[in-house]
């Protein structure tokens, strides 16, 4: 199969252990791209998580495109364009927020695109997902004032078992209307309803003329299953998840080990 699309997860499969691209990765990245090969960015980041992974990659240069918050944003990094963008109602923001408020010790936060907001206090589980996207926080007293853009995602941050009292009410409350679930034991996700990897892979391939055959989409974690199980090659990294695993078309090295690079040699040479 002549496959003209390659889609990356981020941590865990694009980057290392220690949060990089690899020099050996990165030139066969750089290659397939010279050659007119598709490099697509999909994470559960911010937009400014994924935009300076793109920069080292030169993606504006190549016509690539990052997907953020798990699909519910599409970027073409030429332009800055969106091609596709689903949104938080914004009338659910302030109720929200005010169930957070009463478990003392949670945090909810949102994103711009320069910074993180937080709406009651920023906590170590918040100062995690600074780390891991490389952007400032900032409390503010009235958190749903201050999102007065389009709202992509909200994150809870706390300790697991206070959030464990807090997702059943929210489930019942924003059941059909949000997507509410775990990705890490101390984050609770709250997406707009069936926003995933795959459905805004599908909007980019459709914008393309290009199908899912055409496609490899590689990953290690839940939030990639949906991408593996759609694309016309799915890789699951020698370090995913076992249910990943099982459902890949091909398992590659881990990704301390190259595997995106052992990809690119199999398929795309």
């Amino acid at each position: 199969m002549n496959y003209q699309m390659l889609v990356l997860d981020l941590d865990g499969t694009l980057t290392n252990s220690r949060k990089e691209i690899t020099p050996a990765t990165k030139q066969g990245l750089m290659e397939i791209q010279e050659a007119g090969k598709i490099l697509v960015l999909a994470s559960g980041r911010p937009i400014n998580g994924v935009a300076p992974l793109a920069a080292q990659l030169h993606m504006e240069r190549y016509g690539g495109y990052m997907l953020s918050f798990n699909g519910a944003r599409i970027t073409k990094c030429s332009t800055g364009e969106l091609i596709y963008n689903r949104t938080i109602p914004p009338e659910t923001i302030r109720p929200i927020w005010e169930y957070f408020r009463e478990f003392p010790g949670l945090d909810v936060i949102s994103y711009t695109d320069t910074c993180i907001l937080s709406g009651i206090c920023p906590n170590q589980y918040v100062e995690i997902e600074s780390g891991i996207n490389k952007m400032d926080v900032i409390s503010v007293d009235d958190f749903p004032a201050a999102l007065d853009f389009p709202v992509n995602k909200l994150l809870g941050a706390g300790e697991p078992e206070l959030l464990e009292k807090l997702i059943p009410i929210l489930k019942e409350k924003y059941h059909g209307l949000l997507s509410i679930y775990r990705s890490e034991p101390y984050f609770l996700e709250i997406m707009p309803q069936h926003v995933d990897k795959a459905l805004s892979l599908q909007k980019l391939l459709n914008s393309m003329g290009l199908t899912a055959e055409e496609m490899i989409c590689c990953g290690d974690g839940f939030n990639d299953l949906t991408m593996i199980e759609y694309a016309g090659l799915g890789v699951a990294m020698g370090n995913a998840q076992p249910l990943i695993k099982d459902s890949a078309d091909y398992i590659t090295a881990s990704n301390d080990e190259d595997g995106i690079l052992q990809v690119i040699n199999h398929f795309m040479r």
